[in-house]
C-alpha cells in the first residue's frame, strides 16, 4: 500500500501537523489520518472499548476539508 500526501492542518505549528493521506488500496478506498492521541477521560469514556489494532486520534476540521478536495479531484 502506497500514501499519497494530501495536506496538513493550515494552522498547525511545526512539528505539530494533523495530516491526512490516501492510499492506493484497490480492494476499498481509504485514508491514513496523523493526528494528536486521544487521552482525554470524558472522551474516552463516551466512546467506549477500542479494538485491538486501533487508536482514536483527533483531527482539526481543516484536515478533513482536505477529503472533500481529493473527492472532488477525484470528479474531475
Amino acid at each position: 500500500m502506497r500514501a499519497r500526501f494530501l495536506g496538513t492542518d493550515p494552522n498547525s505549528q511545526e512539528g505539530q501537523s494533523p495530516t491526512l493521506y490516501a492510499t492506493d488500496r484497490t480492494d476499498r478506498k481509504t485514508y491514513i489520518a496523523q493526528g494528536w492521541i486521544v487521552t482525554d477521560h470524558q472522551a474516552l469514556a463516551d466512546i467506549g472499548d477500542v479494538p485491538d489494532g486501533e487508536v482514536l486520534i483527533e483531527i482539526p476540521e481543516d484536515v478533513l476539508t482536505l477529503y472533500q478536495r481529493d473527492q472532488q479531484e477525484e470528479d474531475n
